[in-house]
């Protein structure tokens, strides 16, 4: 990658779905992203807005993966994913990683919680059993957790913290990029704050990039260098975030900055988050 190649080139991303209609023979395609073009900087965040329905996820999905590109171009340091085999390398899987709005999902609630990062490095074929319990360790503390919770079940532990072992199994094989997908959406105001602080400051540490999607511009106010706004499939209006916050161009994007509550949890005292944040890790 060039000093001046963005890590993530996504131009004219388009993806079609095939639903079935009235009869069940009768099937029809349904456009859900239509020419969206971003890109995404080493070190940088771009979020992504938009109401339920605008294609958000589908983007994200795309870019894993997990949805195929119907047309355009995804270009992941320099490569077209679209050339990949069709089981996805697990090069690009260490690589580009994801974190969910629901951890527990992606957990066994019968396996402690430790393994879920564990199984992660042993199916990329990192260390020997030793040192990927070490690894593990490492990536709990680096998001503030500790060696107590690698053996608590699931259901032991709070949706922060629950949210803390998603982050730690995405960051545990060091990837370049990690889409986040209303990773912050199901949790209460002030363990919002906490992973957002938390997520920037891992960045910081690291240099990793992210997208972050969500429908809560609150939120992405306060995470993202730079926004996208999303609706109806569409890219509407994108740009440095404070500009766009302070002067959006498109209707849309006003319409959403109105409806949208003034405060937010980042904003509240360190205090505050320091008391949360210590009883969250307890």
């Amino acid at each position: 990658m060039t000093a001046n190649q963005p890590l993530l080139d996504v131009q004219d991303l388009r993806v079609d779905y095939d639903v079935a209609g009235a009869a069940s023979w009768r099937r029809r395609t349904l456009t859900v992203v239509r020419g969206v073009s971003f890109t995404i900087a080493p070190g940088e965040t771009y979020g992504l807005v938009g109401e339920s329905g605008s294609g958000k996820s589908t983007t994200g999905k795309a870019i894993l993966r997990l949805a195929d590109v119907s047309g355009g171009t995804v270009r992941y340091d320099g490569q077209d994913i679209s050339t990949m085999p069709k089981e996805t390398p697990l090069a690009y899987r260490r690589q580009v990683q994801a974190v969910y709005q629901d951890p527990i999902a992606s957990l066994n609630p019968r396996h402690r919680v430790g393994r879920a990062i564990t199984e992660t490095l042993a199916r990329h074929g990192i260390g020997d059993r030793a040192e990927r319990r070490a690894r593990a360790l490492a990536s709990f503390e680096q998001v503030g957790l500790t060696a107590a919770h690698l053996t608590r079940y699931p259901s032991e532990m709070s949706g922060g913290q629950l949210q803390r072992v998603a982050i730690a199994r995405a960051l545990v094989l060091e990837p370049r990029l990690v889409v986040c997908d209303e990773a912050v959406s199901a949790l209460d105001l002030s363990t919002q704050s906490q992973i957002i602080n938390l997520l920037k400051d891992l960045q910081d540490a690291s240099g990793v990039s992210y997208l972050f999607i969500t429908h809560d511009l609150g939120v992405v106010r306060h995470i993202s260098h730079r926004v996208g706004v999303l609706r109806n499939g569409e890219l509407v209006e994108q740009g440095d975030t404070r500009a766009l916050f302070d002067d959006p161009q498109h209707e849309y994007t006003r319409a959403l900055l109105a409806a949208s509550p003034a405060s937010h949890p980042a904003g509240r005292t360190e205090r505050r988050a320091a008391r949360r944040e210590a009883r969250d890790a307890a």
